[in-house]
């Protein structure tokens, strides 16, 4: 059975009802037509057709099927679209009226006989062409290669006022024949006018845009020209390291994505969870009990998982990146650590704990850990904390990890930090709730000061700016200093800022974000014990978290190098992701 192209046509996915080229006067004008052409004009616009004689072949656009007795020439481009295969090219060579100028096609063809056809030269238009090519990166959607192109277009004149139909397209009353190219452009602008573009359409086509444009620039191939209307449209910074905006204190910007770790969920309790310290590689590592560090890339959506090592011999329970970003250091209640190179994919063990000093592997050293260590913002050198007070100074870079020297503290020391606000001094906090100043250069305590309240100091830290030292205790009070107080020789006991008193339970986790605008405190004591400090006018936030955000026993936290992300480990063995909004659309 025969099908109906008519049918077949209605049926299609892709409808175009528009009046060809030439609907009148030209039309019927068969003398300059041959056979080919007529009937092609049949097929595609059902204009009547009467074989005269035999033409040269030329390339149809067919929708039937080859069945029908008709050739089936040219189906490669039949589901495309109108604007697709009919494009007008200033510059197409064959026709000699598609070098006249702009203007001068595009007016009414009353005085069509006395047409002068000017004679551009060669080297004009190839330099024409080659300034479209080097605009074609710039706009590629405008400018893309047509699928099918018919010189003979620009010779077309239509009359808009003969054809009731084509009465709306007139600019005034008097309009009445034009140019193929002024044809095409009216057409086109009375469909956007009955079929404007959605606005979900026109607000997803920008953000698009504004996306290439920023991938774009960040690897330097966009020009100034496309970045300067987004830089006039943002407040903020024209250089790369912008200043953040503040955040309100009020409410917490805040959304949950999928779980960092779904893709490979931890069977025991997450003990580590940080995130790379360069901003342009989005990775997060987990340290959980089952003495496995899984790396996941976090895009927000997914997150696959991109790699696990296990370690049978070591219980991690701190795990780190260099501050160089290029491995990995793990320890954990053992006198030796593990090492992993993210380049190379190799891992390292020490042979014998840290060479000359207590940590060995003799019987007398079983309690002996590696757990509380810290390294200096440049990674050259490590700090870890041994019994009876001692902290070790490990020279990282000679790749040895050598102790090249000690420092004494009169109590176990429970947490370290390198300062950020004066010449990188180390400060110890002792289980005294006495904190330590030491001169690395000159291996010495010069400063010692009793932290307020003084009883039950657990974990102490600062932020990356120097601007804040925070000390946390067994009852649940956060107390917070200036941090260039905490370091001053000529000053005296630093004073607290303020002490923060919404956790009831021994704080477990403190973290800063990059900007030192928030503060993540936990205890892994209770379950939901989570609380955001704001830290300029140093309030907790009340809209999060809620009764109902399902944290668990928070046992780490950790933020992205840029604030986007928040990862929260629990006992369960899970890793909750949200997304800061106030970062994110930054």
């Amino acid at each position: 059975m025969v099908k109906n192209p008519r049918k077949r046509q209605k049926t299609g996915k892709i409808q175009h009802k528009q009046i060809p080229l030439g609907a009148q006067t030209d039309l019927h004008d068969d003398a300059s037509k041959d056979d080919d052409e007529r009937r092609l004009e049949n097929m595609l616009f059902g204009v009547p057709y009467a074989p005269r004689k035999a033409g040269k072949e030329i390339m149809v656009v067919s929708d039937e099927e080859a069945d029908d007795g008709q050739r089936e020439v040219g189906r490669e481009f039949e589901n495309l679209l109108d604007s697709d295969l009919f494009f007008v090219d200033d510059n197409a060579g064959p026709s000699e009226l598609s070098q006249v100028p702009k203007d001068y096609i595009q007016s009414d063809a009353e005085d069509d006989e006395e047409l002068i056809t000017p004679k551009v030269p060669e080297s004009d238009e190839d330099e024409e062409i080659s300034i479209v090519r080097e605009d074609i990166p710039q706009q590629p959607k405008k400018l893309r290669a047509p699928a099918w192109t018919d010189p003979d277009d620009v010779n077309v004149q239509v009359s808009l006022a003969s054809n009731n139909r084509l009465r709306k397209l007139r600019d005034a009353p008097s309009d009445d024949a034009v140019g193929g190219r002024e044809y095409e452009r009216r057409l086109r602008r009375q469909f956007e006018r009955i079929n404007p573009t959605p606005d979900w359409a026109s607000i997803a086509r920008k953000k698009s845009e504004r996306a290439k444009r920023r991938r774009s620039s960040a690897s330097g191939s966009e020009s100034g020209e496309d970045i300067v209307p987004e830089l006039l449209a943002s407040t903020t910074g024209i250089l790369g390291t912008t200043k953040s905006r503040p955040i309100p204190p009020s409410t917490l910007s805040i959304e949950r994505l999928r779980d960092a770790n779904q893709a490979a969920p931890a069977d025991g309790e997450i003990k580590t969870v940080a995130f790379h310290p360069s901003p342009h590689i989005p990775v997060l590592l987990t340290a959980s009990a089952d003495r496995r560090l899984r790396l996941f890339h976090i895009d927000g959506l997914t997150n696959p998982h991109a790699q696990t090592l296990h370690v049978p011999s070591l219980p991690i329970t701190n795990a780190v990146f260099h501050p160089s970003g290029t491995s990995i250091l793990m320890t954990g209640p053992r006198p030796f650590y593990y090492t992993y190179d993210l380049q190379s994919g190799a891992s390292h063990r020490s042979p014998r704990g840290l060479w000359g000093t207590t940590f060995s592997s003799g019987r007398a050293d079983q309690g002996a850990s590696m757990e509380i260590s810290s390294f200096n913002p440049s990674g050259d050198i490590l700090a870890v904390a041994g019994r009876r007070g001692q902290v070790h100074i490990v020279d990282w870079r000679s790749g040895a990890a050598q102790v090249v020297g000690e420092l004494k503290a009169n109590a176990n020391v429970k947490s370290l930090w390198w300062s950020r606000a004066g010449e990188g001094e180390l400060l110890g906090l002792t289980e005294d709730s006495q904190v330590y100043v030491w001169n690395i250069g000159q291996r010495k305590c010069v400063k010692r000061w009793q932290d307020e309240g003084g009883f039950g100091s657990r974990i102490f830290g600062g932020d990356g700016q120097g601007k804040y030292l925070t000390v946390g205790s067994n009852t649940g009070l956060l107390n917070v200093y200036n941090a260039e107080s905490t370091i001053d020789l000529e000053g005296g006991k630093p004073k607290t800022l303020k002490t923060i008193g919404n956790l009831t339970t021994s704080i477990s986790t403190l973290r800063f974000n990059h900007d030192s605008q928030l503060l993540a405190i936990a205890s892994n004591v209770k379950k939901d014990q989570m609380r955001m400090v704001h830290c300029p006018s140093l309030t907790v936030f009340g809209n999060w978290p809620t009764s109902s955000t399902p944290l668990g026993h928070v046992t780490s936290v950790d933020f992205s190098r840029e604030s986007e992300y928040l990862a929260v480990g629990n006992n369960r063995g899970r890793v909750l992701l949200y997304q800061l909004r106030h970062f994110s659309q930054q």
